[in-house]
């Protein structure tokens, strides 16, 4: 069956405050050290299997320079990519040029996502970025000039200090770009960021249950297809459904997880042992009750849920014979509707509360 793969590409040109991803400041030593390593990692584990999707993350990919990028896909080229549906690049608003869309577009990429965030000054400051509303329209508008239509953009929300009127502004310029797109996330302050080490605090829950529900109002709730992400018709992520669909992916790159032959693996975040090639930092091979829990704790995120009878063909169970889901349904924590189990739309935002009562 056509697989996935992610690559994740750990450098970038500044370290935001909040970020908690696999990343190091950009060094044209390391790249070249790295991407050779990239390249030994696919050719010692990629088992020539046709790719259905590609994602290419980080870190800030855009940060490598154009002849980086070549070197990059040319390495990648060695995907057996017939059956190629969705090609997604990460990239800055301020990386983005002529040349660089150019390459994109050569290279058989057909997705951008760009990492906005915010246009708020009091919101980028907090998070050491920067965005402007203009140069975002020039940009996108750029890109639209050579061919990219679906694109996403991400916005963060629940900063210390914002209200509800500064998150609506930046919903309202967000919807002015007119992306296919749009990824949301709530701050969540992780150990060993430069936001943790501060003496920031999470907003109140109560505001930010409110800004969750100011985003599915303003971003439309008919366009709402998974806790996080906003989607035309037709534009949902390709790629992010294998993962919520449970279904398998390639990781490659330092810090990139994958699942493989029912294998669940990460790969090491420490950079000398990956360019030594040792790639593979921890693996969990599942058995039949593990890969149905997490074809729950994944196939719950989306606002449909789980396809009851995909379930009963998949691993020849009935769903509500392996977990009790009575109680649930009779609290209204889940719905049942033909054939499908989903969380009540207005308790996503307890979604985590929920699992936890399943599995």
């Amino acid at each position: 069956m056509p697989k996935s793969v992610y690559i994740h590409i750990p450098f970038c040109k500044s370290i935001c405050s909040y970020c908690d991803f696999c990343k190091f400041l950009y060094n044209e030593k390391w790249v070249g050290a790295y991407l050779t390593a990239l390249r030994n990692e696919i050719k010692d584990r990629y088992m020539d299997d046709p790719i259905r999707t590609i994602y290419i993350g980080g870190g800030t990919p855009s940060a490598l320079s154009i002849e980086e990028l070549r070197r990059l896909f040319k390495i990648i080229s060695v995907f057996k990519t017939n059956n190629l549906e969705e090609f997604t690049f990460e990239c800055n608003l301020s990386d983005i040029t002529k040349d660089l869309l150019i390459l994109l577009k050569y290279s058989g990429v057909n997705r951008l996502s760009i990492g906005i965030e915010s246009f708020n000054k009091k919101k980028l400051e907090f998070m050491e970025r920067t965005a402007d509303f203009k140069d975002a329209q020039e940009k996108i508008k750029l890109c639209h000039e050579y061919g990219f239509n679906n694109i996403n953009i991400d916005l963060m929300y629940a900063i210390p200090g914002e209200t509800l009127s500064d998150l609506k502004k930046d919903i309202d310029l967000f919807l002015r770009l007119n992306p296919t797109h749009i990824s949301t996330y709530s701050l969540i302050l992780e150990d060993h960021t430069k936001a943790s080490a501060s003496d920031t605090t999470y907003i109140e829950e109560e505001l930010d249950y409110d800004m969750f529900r100011l985003i599915e109002k303003k971003l439309g709730k008919d366009k709402h297809y998974e806790i996080s992400n906003y989607a035309l018709p037709g534009y949902e992520s390709k790629h992010n459904l294998v993962y919520w669909n449970n279904e398998e992916y390639y990781g490659f790159g330092l810090g990139a997880a994958g699942y493989i032959d029912d294998i669940r693996y990460q790969n090491t975040k420490n950079l000398k042992e990956y360019l030594l090639g040792n790639y593979v930092e921890e693996n969990e091979i599942l058995g039949k009750k593990e890969k149905m829990d997490y074809e729950i704790m994944l196939g719950l995120r989306k606002l449909k849920g789980i396809d009851i009878n995909k379930f009963r063909e998949k691993y020849g169970e009935d769903i509500e014979a392996v977990y009790d889901l009575k109680p649930l349904f009779k609290n209204k924590d889940l719905i049942k509707k033909k054939d499908h189990i989903f969380i009540n739309p207005e308790k996503i935002y307890i979604m985590n509360e929920i699992l936890i009562k399943i599995i």
